[in-house]
């Protein structure tokens, strides 16, 4: 009887236990629904680009489907493209396409969601590839929100064969986009100064290139020094700094008719035009006696308005994006320091005041931040603040980093960096406004200066 009632005993407590394990499963169950309606609310991925502590987002990115079969490569080499552009980022984690568990075999095949998620996909991006008269392939290709099971993007696009890797920046923006919130930036082109020959006699070049490097195209022959290219507000122009015989004269070239024309030759020296937000006017630096001052010129007529008249060093304008206001250097304080005036030179007021000097200032295509060199001590930085000052950051520094150029979504910025020693030269990188994912950027030889476009497409 007693060992009875130890069985008994036994009984109720596994049944307790059986019971208590039942309620903790329900509680996890529950736990886990609510973290992942905390995670994906609505169902909708989202990238928070503005977390500290940033992990990539998994995405799974098969080749191109390509079922006539004219190109060998070509779904392929898209594929990687994308997949490029995204992990470039810093935001994406392009999962190996070895690890996959499942082939996509055609773009209305819904995905067989549990295979991807047992590799950590949490995103699925397939493509498929067909062609069209004239040399046209067009792409249609989904988005696909793994852990809900649904697509985030369903699109079509078509375009000339040889325009295949602007088709695969442009799905990478609409993924990038999607997914942050934000403009994406990947299909547009970098204008920079190409550079070779030795370091005591550097041949200058005019070029431009894919943001991802790809695509070097001269645009001058060499003969003459050339300087500070910038982009015109839609992308088809660019204005230089030349010397032809000894003298500085701003150009305009045109990347369609690459035609070139002057747009004036000046007294004395010249330093980094910039074109308004509008593409109506160019704002300039003008050295008069040991001073420069800022003027600006309408390209309807070529006439010029003085914005500054002072005895300092005023250089380096860069128009706020409304047009409304001004920010350049100026060494008026002693040292080269920020200062902000109205779009018509009045209300001149200094915004940089830490310890060093500030130079090649340039405002962010969303207003929010102005970026800048700094020197101090010995040290190069490149950093951000905010229009009023505010919020000083410094992002990168090293042996000699200099002239920021944002991308057009204001997320990214570019710049060179000079190394030392008789066989070194600049080169350029891109690096996030938090400091995060610093990277080269491949170039044919060295490279400086760089500016960047607005979106192509």
């Amino acid at each position: 009887m007693i060992y009875g009632k130890k069985l008994n005993l036994h009984l109720i407590q596994e049944r307790w236990v059986d019971d208590m394990r039942i309620k903790i499963r329900y509680i996890l169950i529950v736990i886990a629904i609510l973290l992942f309606q905390i995670r994906y609310p609505q169902a909708a991925l989202e990238i928070n680009v503005n977390d500290g502590n940033l992990k990539p987002l998994p995405i799974a990115i098969p080749s191109v489907i390509d079922k006539q079969g004219l190109e060998k490569d070509l779904g392929f080499d898209i594929s990687r493209v994308i997949a490029s552009d995204l992990a470039g980022s810093g935001l994406f984690y392009p999962i190996n396409p070895k690890a996959f568990l499942e082939n996509i075999n055609s773009i209305s095949q819904k995905p067989n969601f549990n295979s991807w998620r047992v590799i950590n996909a949490e995103t699925l991006l397939s493509a498929e590839l067909s062609y069209r008269e004239n040399d046209i392939v067009r792409i249609d290709y989904r988005l696909w929100d793994v852990v809900a099971e649904k697509a985030l993007v369903e699109q079509t696009l078509t375009t000339s064969r040889n325009k295949w890797r602007s088709l695969a920046h442009v799905i990478a923006d609409t993924v990038y986009t999607r997914l942050t919130g934000e403009k994406g930036y990947f299909d547009t082109k970098v204008a920079f100064i190409a550079e070779s020959g030795p370091k005591t006699n550097r041949i200058k070049r005019l070029a431009i290139m894919d943001q991802d490097g790809f695509n070097p195209r001269l645009l001058t022959t060499g003969n003459d020094l050339v300087l500070t290219p910038r982009f015109s507000p839609n992308s088809e122009d660019l204005v230089y700094l030349s010397y032809r015989n000894g003298q500085p004269q701003v150009y305009i070239y045109n990347l369609e008719s690459k035609q070139t024309y002057v747009v004036g030759s000046f007294p004395g020296m010249t330093f980094a035009p910039r074109f308004s937000p509008d593409g109506k006017k160019i704002i300039m630096s003008l050295q008069e006696g040991v001073g420069s001052n800022i003027f600006e010129m309408n390209l309807s007529n070529f006439e010029r308005r003085r914005l500054t008249n002072t005895p300092d060093i005023n250089t380096a304008p860069s128009y706020s994006p409304d047009a409304k206001n001004i920010v350049f250097e100026s060494d008026k304080s002693g040292t080269q320091q920020l200062y902000v005036m109205n779009a018509n030179g009045n209300n001149v007021r200094r915004i940089s005041y830490g310890t060093g000097s500030y130079s090649t200032p340039v405002w962010s295509p969303r207003g929010d931040y102005i970026a800048f060199t700094k020197i101090s001590k010995g040290r190069f930085m490149i950093g951000v603040m905010f229009a009023d000052g505010s919020g000083e950051r410094i992002i990168t520094d090293g042996f000699h980093n200099e002239g920021p150029t944002w991308a057009p979504n204001g997320r990214v910025l570019m710049f060179f960096r000079e190394s030392p020693g008789e066989t070194g030269g600049a080169m350029i990188y891109s690096v996030d406004i938090t400091g995060y994912n610093e990277k080269l950027i491949e170039t044919p030889g060295f490279a400086s200066d760089p500016s960047w476009s607005t979106l192509l497409n």
